[in-house]
């Protein structure tokens, strides 16, 4: 096997919106930006949801070296969900990888004696672990060449909760935002922060510098009070629309949540209200690249089984909140017949 350390011009990174800043460390956020973000934020930058490794090759055996540096407590995520290394071949899933309890480092081999022939290879980064990527081993003589191109040449750019940033999926691969970028084969950035979605101004400017196909506004969640959400909501879309005038813009209501049934079920109707009225006056100031989408028509009271906790989807609903928002932004970005494919 030879071995090619990681980053090599030869692979294609996808999903770190600012990767030629960042590099080679699997950070969602650019340095230059430590100092305008909360710590916990910036502590969830070094979560590579969203991050994949891409490349076409006709190798016989793959494997990889990691070094993950930290160990993730989240109580209601399995270990392949928070540390998980997702294999994709083809557009197809093979096979996830996790270090044992108490491993830092990890050599392992994703598949081997394989008949040597071109394959599409897609390697998707943790949900919740930060971690090196060392390097990628190879057979010895394989050829690497690019990966098979989007059919957009810009990512489609979520702003979101952890939610977005896919807790309580089984596998990276699993995310809502990954799903629904197989469906349209496009590429994706995924900003969601677990507890820290808040729509700080600071993290306005940060969405408006990616060059998107189109934005997704999912963050009311973290927002105990209908005044928090609306100190931010309007600022912060008209943050993005200033930089970035004619780019689709998707907002979304809250999805169901039994927590809020018993809980504080009018927390859940305040978030709505609003969205809708944020979305409502910038419909009535002529800005119609902006789109409402009721989170309830996504995972609502029908779908209470989808959820693997009292907030978060599990893997069944995040895969139906893929398909029923598929339609809605492949229209918008021109892609519909992605969706026949």
């Amino acid at each position: 096997m030879t071995w090619i350390d990681f980053p090599d011009e030869r692979f294609a990174v996808n999903g770190f919106g600012w990767w030629d800043e960042v590099k080679p460390v699997l950070c969602r956020l650019p340095g230059r930006m430590e100092e305008n973000v909360a710590p916990h934020l910036w502590k969830l930058a070094h979560d590579p949801s969203g991050g994949r490794i891409r490349f076409a090759t006709d190798t016989s055996a793959l494997a990889v070296r990691v070094e993950f540096s930290g160990e993730p407590c989240l109580h209601n995520m399995s270990r392949v969900g928070n540390f998980g290394i997702d294999l994709w071949i083809d557009g197809e899933y093979w096979r996830p990888l996790f270090p044992k309890a108490g491993e830092t480092a990890m050599e392992a081999t994703l598949f081997a004696g394989k008949v040597a022939k071109f394959r599409e290879v897609c390697i998707y980064t943790p949900i919740h672990a930060p971690l090196s990527f060392e390097a990628i081993g190879l057979s010895d003589g394989a050829a690497i060449q690019p990966p098979a191109p989007f059919a957009t040449d810009k990512p489609i750019v979520y702003y979101g909760t952890s939610i977005t940033q896919g807790e309580c999926a089984c596998r990276p691969s699993m995310t809502h935002p990954a799903i629904l970028a197989r469906k349209l084969n496009v590429d994706f950035v995924n900003l969601g922060w677990s507890g820290a979605g808040r729509g700080e101004p600071e993290l306005a400017d940060a969405v408006a510098e990616l060059d998107a196909a189109c934005y997704v506004m999912d963050y009311c969640q973290n927002h105990a009070t209908r005044e928090a959400l609306a100190a931010v909501y309007a600022l912060f879309l008209q943050i993005i629309r200033d930089r970035r005038p004619d780019t689709p813009i998707v907002c979304i209501t809250p999805i169901f949540s039994t927590g809020a049934v018993w809980d504080t079920p009018d927390i859940h109707i305040a978030r709505r209200e609003v969205i809708t009225a944020a979305v409502a006056e910038r419909l009535r100031m002529g800005d119609g690249n902006i789109t409402l989408v009721e989170g309830h028509d996504l995972l609502g009271p029908q779908d209470r089984d989808k959820l693997r906790d009292a907030t978060h989807p599990n893997t069944c609903g995040l895969a139906q909140m893929a398909e029923r928002l598929a339609p809605v932004v492949g229209r918008l970005v021109g892609l519909q017949g992605e969706l026949e494919r």
